[in-house]
């Protein structure tokens, strides 16, 4: 295990050399001389010693045969590093195919502390996170959150250079980051940045990709059902974002349906963009998308070649049939087609046909990532929305997933409504659903602001090892738990599950939604397995127990603190959440302060026809239904989104219309406080998995 740790410790400070001590302990890794890079090479392990003697706590680093790296090295250390970049991705992908197929953790080690100095340090931790999520043997790891690596991608660079100029004079407090410090209400997107600029759901957005990367070795790339879950989880991201729109008296996203349309949305940053200091290039509001020809950026796209593969696709949508690259015709299905067609948007290498289909999703994000700067002649690099650690802080980011998800559900409702067969649970009954917040009346949601801290230390280079830490400003909401009143009349004990939805009632305007408005703005809440005895039962379920989320820890903690032993394993597998999931603080939309109306929907289905055999035995505490479980098929057999994934027979006008016996819904409402509360952070972390 100590070589594990090891592996950890090059996250710490990942620009400084790796001779450098890291870590709380002051962990030095004492490397062969052979690894210093060539520059170096002349004053020998002199410059090793010097470290090294400084350290309390030394890694022998043993010598191994080291793999070409010519071609990943081609990447400056001092460039800025995207997934949405077609070189970058091989990079990427090189990389970790190197670091799985290290025979020992101890070889994956050697490796790793010989690419630190040499291979870009973004890259270097995507890749190593990757490698460290997938291997058998490193894969219950708690890989650092990116925004303690990489600071500088989460809080503006005056709090960066902030630190850089005082933390050397003398030990500084948190440095408050305020909440409008990348726009003013005088622009209406600004309303809701507080959610598209909050610290956990571009943790989660990045994180999700770790886990279902869209390139590298086919093991780790091909996961159950991996192109349907990429199309529910930014579903979901859309749904929520709309109920913060409505929130805040603005519409929901609308579609980019035409490229040749100037972006309405402008963002600028205030971020640096890599380890040079660069910020995130700015792009001023109407800008018009135009061909991406850069050669330093290996980046080539053409709004016409973009156009005919969107419309390639709109056809397979349209006949259910794709074109695959050895000439066979696949039939898109009810089952198996959204999984296709999902691998075909994004686009990841499990695509039927690349050449015929394209890179749709990346290279909209490319294309409005250089939109400021498509030939290069201004030398300047990407914007936030081409990397996706920052690209949902942007505005555009949601026309362009608001386009590709009218292409899902265009697929999804071109099926027959499910029968009502489809969606009952013969015998059992939804008898009242209800939500109770302590010191709330019943269906009351409460909102409000929590002040936390997040310590940054492990990623700012040469500067004080003092601990420095920034104070955010988020959303946050009062703990609940649900209530479910459910009759068995089956006459023997069953198994169901128990699906949890929310859905705005009213538009912008304050015109009552319709269902087929409604279907698409359902945020799933929870997701779980009860067992219902003969008769009547209540059901309770706690908010923070939802198969959405991961605790509140997860993000706000230093990973170095209160660490278990090794030899403790129930805090071992308490503490060693995964990551992948939504922020537990921004369960709950903000709502309003006159309240928000929303309407609850729960729903039992039928655990015999959900159920997916197969043993699960994790060691983390994930956001199932957003990421699945790790090394395991997805827990659900029923289709994402289930019931509202397909479009109801005719007959169905409003919720109450779509309703079987096996349903229930109740009106909720959202009610935000402008005051700031203190976190209340249970003691114990539960487990759910």
């Amino acid at each position: 295990m100590s070589s594990n740790r090891n592996l950890l410790l090059m996250f710490d400070r990942p620009t400084e050399p790796i001779y450098v001590p890291k870590g709380n302990q002051g962990t030095s890794f004492d490397i062969p001389q052979e690894y210093l890079r060539d520059e170096y090479q002349a004053q020998g392990m002199g410059i090793i010693n010097r470290w090294t003697s400084l350290s309390s706590n030394v890694v022998t680093v043993k010598k191994i045969a080291i793999p070409d790296l010519t071609v990943p090295e081609s990447l400056s250390r001092y460039e800025t590093f995207s997934l949405f970049n077609p070189t970058h991705r091989e990079y990427a992908a090189y990389m970790t195919k190197l670091f799985i197929g290290m025979r020992t953790v101890d070889d994956l080690v050697s490796l790793a502390a010989y690419c630190h100095d040499r291979i870009n340090p973004q890259l270097f931790a995507y890749a190593l996170s990757v490698a460290i999520l997938h291997r058998p043997d490193t894969k219950d790891l708690s890989i650092p959150a990116l925004s303690e690596i990489f600071p500088n991608k989460f809080f503006p660079s005056f709090a960066i250079r902030q630190v850089e100029v005082e933390s050397l004079i003398m030990p500084i407090g948190p440095i408050e980051i305020p909440m409008d410090h990348t726009a003013s209400d005088a622009d209406p997107e600004h309303r809701v940045a507080y959610w598209r600029e909050d610290l956990g759901i571009n943790v989660h957005h990045y994180h999700w990709h770790l886990v279902y990367p869209f390139e590298g070795p086919l093991e780790v790339v091909d996961k159950d059902r991996r192109g349907e879950l990429f199309y529910y989880m930014h579903r979901q991201i859309l749904a929520r974002y709309n109920a913060e729109r409505l929130s805040n008296k603005l519409g929901c996203v609308r579609s980019m349906k035409n490229l040749r349309d100037p972006i309405f949305e402008a963002y600028y940053s205030k971020l640096d963009s890599s380890i040079a200091g660069r910020g995130y290039a700015d792009r001023p509001t109407n800008v018009r998308l135009q061909d991406v020809d850069r050669p330093v950026d290996s980046t080539r796209v053409r709004l016409s070649e973009l156009e005919l593969r969107i419309k390639r696709v709109e056809d397979a949508v349209r006949t259910r049939q794709v074109l695959a690259s050895d000439g066979r015709v696949i039939d898109l299905d009810a089952c198996t087609g959204i999984d296709i067609l999902g691998n075909m948007l994004e686009a990841s290498i499990l695509t039927p046909n690349k050449d015929y289909y394209g890179d749709i999703h990346n290279d909209l994000h490319s294309l409005i990532g250089y939109c400021h700067d498509p030939d290069h002649r201004y030398l300047e690099s990407f914007s936030a929305i081409a990397d996706p650690a920052t690209s949902m802080r942007d505005p555009a980011f949601y026309p362009v997933h608001a386009w590709i998800d009218e292409m899902f559900t265009r697929f999804k409702d071109s099926f027959p409504a499910y029968a009502e067969s489809e969606l009952e649970f013969q015998g059992v009954h939804v008898t009242s659903l209800e939500i109770q917040t302590p010191e709330a009346d019943k269906n009351i949601l409460k909102t409000h602001w929590t002040k936390s801290r997040v310590d940054m230390t492990r990623g700012l280079a040469f500067i004080s090892r003092e601990p420095i830490s920034v104070q955010i400003q988020h959303l946050n909401h009062e703990t609940f738990h649900y209530e479910l009143g459910v009759r068995n009349n089956i006459g023997r004990e069953v198994e169901g599950t128990v699906r949890i939805f929310i859905c705005p009632v009213r538009d912008d305007l304050g015109h009552k939604l319709t269902f087929e408005q409604q279907r698409g703005l359902m945020i799933e809440m929870d997701k779980f397995t009860v067992t219902l005895k003969n008769g009547f039962n209540r059901i309770t379920r706690r908010s923070d127990e939802s198969s959405i989320t991961i605790p509140y820890e997860s993000t706000f903690r230093d990973l170095n603190e209160d660490r278990p032993s090794q030899t403790d394993a129930e805090r071992t597998l308490a503490f060693n959440f995964c990551g992948c999931g939504w922020p537990q603080h921004m369960l709950v939309p903000k709502g309003g302060v006159q309240g928000f109306p929303m309407m609850a929907f729960a729903m039992v289905s039928d655990y015999a026809l959900d159920r997916v055999d197969q043993s699960v035995n994790s060691t983390c505490r994930t956001g199932v239904s957003y990421c699945g479980l790790r090394d395991r098929k997805y827990p659900d057999a029923r289709p994402m989104g289930y019931p509202f994934d397909r479009k109801p027979k005719s007959s169905v006008k409003s919720l109450h219309d779509f309703l079987t016996p096996n349903m229930n819904v109740a009106l909720i409402t959202v009610k935000f406080s402008e005051v700031i509360k203190a976190l209340k952070v249970p003691k114990e972390i539960i487990v759910t998995n």
